[in-house]
């Protein structure tokens, strides 16, 4: 399944979204989307520069009075079509999120898509529940009550590894809301993000409300960043580079939204389904090809179960099948980028030194080798403080690790920097409610690992970050809070008026 013409057609006008139509960078720079599983270009297009940035954040303040001055209902129609447009065209948008990033079909088909239409449709409801609190008479005669009211033109950068819905989570609460937005996704995987800007506008949202600008970081992020109309920054990637972003964006006051990087930990009590918690932790460790910031990265296994479950994930593990993206048997892809194996590779050569990997920690060869392939790694007897448990590491790789004493287990799970996201695996009541008390992430799963809502918030604590993606905590977040305040009565007024500046 070859359909790198068609994307190539459909983007000859470039890859730039700007006041609701396609046009080519300005940088002068090029940029290649390259199918990570063949190493083929998919499409080679012109970067954005700062004349770009500068139109499309143009374009999103000429769109914002318009937009935010429609009725909720009105706004809510609007996404509700847009999800609709999205559900037609689920097929080409599964194709184009695992050309460009090298994940299953499967993964694109069953997940991704169907997570943004549901999402679409969640913030579409969510348009007409924005309130502010009630009337109510707190100093005399005077009537106070709070309105929420949109903020502006965002920007937001999203990462790689889940294009489409990091679009989505983005874009969708801050236009339900009433904000228009300027988009910067991560330049090697535009696709979508295009794809769904031009949905939108197929359902009849205005020219402006969503912008996409494709362009490198340092170039076209920076400048989106610390643009003077651009009132609110949110970001997702790495915890480095979102300091980056705090700094630009605080030097001009903005408000900020950061979701970075995750070290999740895995806790599995003594009294845990064992085969539950084997199978858990294989699906969350590989989902995406670890390249997931809430993937399962550190196992913290009770004694008793530790070597079962260690033999129980080897096992499991290779068996694990990779392959094309577009077979049906495939279990996994590859990384996004033969750079991002290499990175992967690193972590697991350094690990060796000190570290037992039991299975995997290689790249495939024969049909596999031209792709950014690494297998399924499971590694052992790593020390806590080692680099491979407290690192990031972005890949197919899963680090265990026994402990003794409940308190042993929650301490050695809460023993890093990131708070996003962590489970826990137990029959027991009281270890499953302590878990969710104790263990310091701003997502805590009982017995599973990944599975997300748009009804339930997303984001981190600590180093992870601050603020959520979805639900009506995101939908909040992008709007600002004004008290109104009047007199009741025009006597009032001429008093208050008589005792400021007496009788003129």
């Amino acid at each position: 399944m070859d359909n790198g013409f068609e994307i190539r057609e459909r983007f000859a006008a470039g890859a730039q979204y700007i006041g609701g139509r396609l046009r080519p960078g300005t940088s002068g720079r090029h940029q290649e989307v390259v199918n990570p599983a063949t190493g083929g270009t998919v499409l080679r297009y012109e970067l954005a520069g700062t004349e770009d940035v500068d139109a499309a954040v143009a374009a999103a303040r000429e769109a914002f009075p318009g937009w935010s001055g429609l009725t909720p209902g009105e706004r809510s129609q609007a996404l509700h079509r847009f999800a609709a447009v999205l559900d037609r065209q689920a097929g080409a948008f599964a194709y184009a999120e695992s050309v460009q990033c090298g994940k299953p079909l499967k993964l694109s088909t069953e997940f991704d898509v169907p997570g943004t239409v549901d999402n679409t449709s969640f913030f579409a409801g969510a348009a007409r529940h924005l309130e502010g609190k009630s009337a109510a008479e707190y100093s005399g005669d005077h009537t106070s009550y709070v309105r929420r009211e949109a903020l502006g033109v965002i920007g937001s950068v999203a990462p790689w590894n889940y294009p489409l819905q990091m679009a989505a989570w983005k874009i969708l609460p801050a236009v339900a809301a009433g904000n228009t937005i300027v988009l910067k996704p991560a330049e090697i995987t535009p696709l979508t993000s295009l794809m769904f800007a031009q949905a939108a506008t197929e359902a009849g949202l205005p020219d402006g409300v969503i912008n996409i600008v494709s362009g490198a970081g340092r170039d076209a992020g920076e400048h989106l960043v610390s643009h003077p109309d651009v009132v609110m920054v949110s970001f997702t990637g790495s915890t480095a580079v979102g300091r980056r972003v705090a700094e630009l964006a605080t030097s001009t006051v903005k408000r900020l939204h950061l979701e970075l990087g995750g070290k999740a930990p895995f806790l599995v009590f003594e009294d845990a389904d064992l085969d539950a918690a084997v199978q858990g932790a294989v699906a969350a460790s590989l989902i995406n090809t670890g390249q997931d910031c809430t993937a399962a990265t550190r196992a913290y296994v009770q004694r008793p179960l530790y070597d079962a479950f260690v033999s129980g994930v080897a096992a499991l593990m290779e068996g694990v099948r990779l392959g094309d993206p577009f077979d049906p048997s495939t279990d996994l892809g590859p990384l996004i980028s033969h750079q991002q194996r290499d990175r992967v590779a690193g972590f697991v050569e350094r690990a060796r030194a000190h570290a037992t990997v039991v299975t995997g920690g290689e790249a495939p060869g024969g049909a596999l080798s031209e792709g950014a392939y690494y297998r399924p790694t499971l590694i052992t007897d790593a020390a806590q403080d080692s680099e491979i448990v407290s690192t990031e590491i972005f890949g197919p790789v899963l680090v265990v690790l026994p402990f003794d004493t409940d308190d042993e287990g929650i301490r050695l799970a809460n023993d890093t920097p990131y708070g996003l996201a962590a489970s826990a695996w137990s029959t027991g009541l009281y270890r499953a409610n302590r878990a969710t008390r104790e263990l310091r992430a701003g997502c805590v799963w009982i017995n599973d690992h990944i599975p997300i809502i748009s009804e339930m918030p997303h984001g981190g604590y600590r180093a992870s970050g601050f603020g959520k993606d979805m639900s009506s905590y995101s939908f909040e977040e992008y709007t600002q809070v004004k008290h109104v305040m009047y007199d009741n009565t025009a006597v009032a007024r001429k008093d208050w008026h008589r005792t400021v500046f007496g009788d003129r």
